[in-house]
């Protein structure tokens, strides 16, 4: 089976994102009545045939890859930034802040209208890569919003530019309200960013945009970075967000509330897509399980030649699961690789949890109910799910995913049951123990998973391991198909 492009130039993408039709097949037939924790489902459909490998590194120089984004990402209506800066090396250096070439964010009053483009030299008066020390100043947003770009860049792509203080406050933070339908974009190319002190912002990176509504969209890529610092290296809030991460490392964070804070924290957004990049270093503690290096609750995940490590940077390994995602939604990975070093506690079972316990994001950004429902039956057999409802349930998928551990670990990915209610909160789910196999709405699927463990899946769910793959349903490995029939379920 052909892998699709990974990209699609930018002069292609004004083509809307289709749905991918429904695929043909009879209904949901009659269920199990088994209780979910009953099931164990041994059994796997032979013979996995024509699985895309994973994908090859880059081959197109920084230049030109800056201007290729995904083609789900609607690039149109975007405006070229008001404003342009160049910050200047080795001036800024010896003023301990930003000294500009030109006009400086304090000739608008620290407020821009119409975006803006920060442009950082890369190399100080010797050639040598410079060092910034301090964070870097994001202006405020001001005015109207729309097709507004916000662009924090070096100024030679592929080159670096670091910046490095120990001031707990230092991050990059774009903060945007009230979008509504609005279109807005933030990037970051060819940034490190050093914050060893950063205990207090909730992100070293923290890109926020609250009250969208569809069509409204806040996309935001970054390239050829390294973030490290903060509560949360990266932390985007809940919102109608499409996040690219391409070519980047995520070293870790400095929080102190080593349970409740994590590599990245994505909650209740549209889309991660993480391509060639690296996360490790989650901030842990010695008598406490601690985070995860990547909390992902997007309704759509994609993750393509991801290495995921739970090597600490000055403190003891975590003992969580490296992947927390949510089970709702769809996930798309090929050649995850998940390396587990030794905690110091007992370690939390699985590497990667497709959890139900909360809702995550807006409603509108789901195309079937949360809870159990009693009009949806899962077909009784795993033949039938593959033949008939893959188009119609949540649905993960893994594709040569590899496991390196300290120990052989007894599973992989866990997939947990959906609830009956909500809490009084209206975010718990509560029930999950209580449903049975034929009233779930998800099903994983894995194949050619290798490495230190016993088995690929927790024994739950609807899971699958090598299943062969008829005609029909053979769409699941296909990226781009995968990607139209998520997005296009929820009109995006």
């Amino acid at each position: 089976m052909r892998v699709p492009a990974r990209v699609k130039l930018l002069t292609i993408l004004a083509l809307p994102v289709l749905a991918l039709p429904l695929l043909s097949g009879a209904g949901a037939g009659a269920g199990q009545s088994l209780r979910y924790a009953d099931v164990s489902m041994p059994e796997t459909l032979a013979g996995a045939q024509d699985t895309p490998s994973p994908p090859s590194a880059a081959t197109l120089p920084p230049d030109q890859a800056d201007r290729a984004y995904p083609f789900y990402m609607p690039m149109d209506g975007l405006r070229r930034p008001a404003v342009r800066l160049l910050v200047k090396c080795d001036a800024s250096r010896a003023a301990g802040r930003e000294v500009y070439a030109g006009r400086s964010v304090d000739d608008f009053g620290g407020r821009i209208e119409g975006g803006y483009e920060l442009v950082y030299e890369a190399l100080d008066g010797t050639g040598q890569p410079c060092i910034y020390p301090f964070a870097p100043l994001m202006p405020q947003v001001a005015g109207d919003l729309r097709g507004t770009q916000y662009i924090l860049r070096s100024s030679i792509p592929g080159r670096r530019v670091t910046f490095r203080t120990g001031n707990e406050w230092a991050s990059v933070g774009l903060h945007l309200y009230d979008i509504g339908q609005q279109r807005l974009h933030f990037e970051m190319r060819d940034v490190e960013l050093d914050f060893p002190g950063a205990i207090q912002p909730i992100g070293a990176v923290y890109l926020e945009a609250f009250d969208g509504h569809r069509p409204g969209l806040f996309t935001a890529v970054i390239r050829r970075s390294k973030i490290y610092g903060g509560k949360n290296a990266i932390f985007v809030p809940s919102g109608q967000t499409m996040l690219y991460v391409e070519d980047s490392e995520i070293a870790g964070n400095v929080g102190t509330n080593s349970d409740q804070e994590h590599g990245t924290y994505i909650n209740g957004t549209l889309v991660s897509h993480f391509v060639r990049s690296s996360w490790q270093g989650q901030r842990a503690w010695q008598n406490l399980a601690s985070g995860h290096q990547i909390k992902d609750k997007a309704y759509l995940r994609i993750y393509e030649n991801v290495t995921v490590s739970n090597r600490p940077v000055g403190s003891t390994p975590s003992a969580m699961p490296l992947v927390d995602v949510s089970a709702f939604g769809f996930t798309w990975s090929n050649g995850l690789r998940l390396n587990r070093i030794a905690p110091a506690q007992t370690p939390r079972e699985g590497l990667v949890d497709l959890r139900t316990e909360l809702r995550y994001g807006a409603p509108e950004n789901y195309p079937w109910s949360l809870l159990v429902d009693p009009a949806w039956r899962m077909p009784p057999t795993k033949a039938a799910v593959v033949g008939q409802a893959l188009d119609k349930v949540y649905l993960s998928i893994f594709l040569n995913t590899t496991v390196q551990s300290f120990r052989t670990e007894p599973y992989a990915i866990a997939l947990r049951p959906q609830g009956t209610h909500l809490a009084p909160d209206g975010v718990a789910m509560e029930g999950n123990s209580q449903t049975t196999l034929a009233q779930q709405r998800m099903v994983s699927m894995a194949f050619n998973t290798r490495g230190t463990l016993a088995q690929v899946y927790a024994p739950q769910g609807w899971t699958l391991v090598d299943p062969a793959l008829p005609p029909q349903a053979r769409w699941v490995t296909d990226r781009d198909a995968f990607i139209r029939h998520a997005l296009g379920l929820i009109g995006r």
